[in-house]
């Protein structure tokens, strides 16, 4: 399929985009949003990748800036170096997220924290920069990548999917705080967005499994998980906060 028809949603906004590096959906998120008329910061933990990103983004890209979501430090230096770089920040899209495989009886205290980290505590640490930015200013927007594994369950994938039901959480309670200062959190939570980094981190038979069970038969295009987040972002959404929207074609 190819990419829907850009219709200015996004003018004159700001926009930081974490992992976006490579194909994925933060790459297809700053791409949309570009498309969509907004001046883009991107971050990912992969320099090189984050260079070559930027490169094929073009001149849009206010600023391509490396990131551990890890490192407090390195988290405010980053929405720090965003303002400094497109001059405000309009709209944080937190998609720096880090799966595996392993069942419970397996897993190691190590695989646990990672996730974990990466996952929910590296979202509530960029959450919280940009919080302390936007709230004093009166507006902003988050949108948050979390998973329809927050909700359903897959094997080998405790971890992840406990990562991703406290993103959810933390963007219900997060709105509820920032709603009195004029921000606005939401989430999108994909099924399956196929790319090729998710091709080298999973096996061909997880992923069959995985695609049919969606209806249309198929993994969705990064960008149509984009395009859901430009809606989050968007002044399409105005009361729209707190919420987590299911983007998939598979239903219990």
């Amino acid at each position: 399929m190819e990419p829907t028809d850009a219709h200015d949603l996004l003018v004159g906004k700001t926009v930081l985009v974490t992992a976006a590096a490579g194909t994925g959906i933060g790459y297809a998120a700053a791409e949309r949003c570009i498309a969509e008329g907004a001046r883009v910061v991107i971050s990912d933990a992969h320099e090189r990748r984050l260079a070559e990103a930027a490169e094929r983004l073009g001149p849009a890209v206010a600023a391509a800036i490396p990131c551990d979501v890890r490192s407090d430090r390195q988290v405010q230096s980053l929405v720090a170096g965003s303002v400094a770089a497109a001059g405000e920040l309009d709209i944080v899209v937190n998609n720096a997220g880090l799966g595996g495989t392993a069942n419970v009886v397996d897993m190691t205290d190590e695989e646990w924290a990672t996730v974990l980290d990466v996952t929910l505590s590296g979202t509530f640490r960029c959450m919280r920069a940009a919080l302390r930015y936007m709230q004093p200013r009166g507006s902003g927007v988050i949108v948050n990548n979390a998973s329809v594994l927050g909700w359903r369950a897959q094997r080998g994938q405790a971890h992840y999917a406990a990562a991703k039901a406290g993103v959810m959480a933390l963007t219900r309670c997060a709105a509820m705080e920032a709603a009195e200062f004029g921000v606005r959190i939401n989430a999108v939570a994909p099924s399956i967005a196929m790319h090729p980094f998710l091709s080298k981190v999973t096996t061909d038979e997880v992923l069959d499994e995985l695609i049919a069970r969606e209806a249309f038969g198929r993994a969705a295009d990064p960008w149509e998980v984009a395009n859901v987040i430009v809606f989050l972002a968007s002044d399409y959404s105005t009361y729209m906060t707190g919420e987590t929207v299911s983007v998939s074609s598979q239903h219990p």
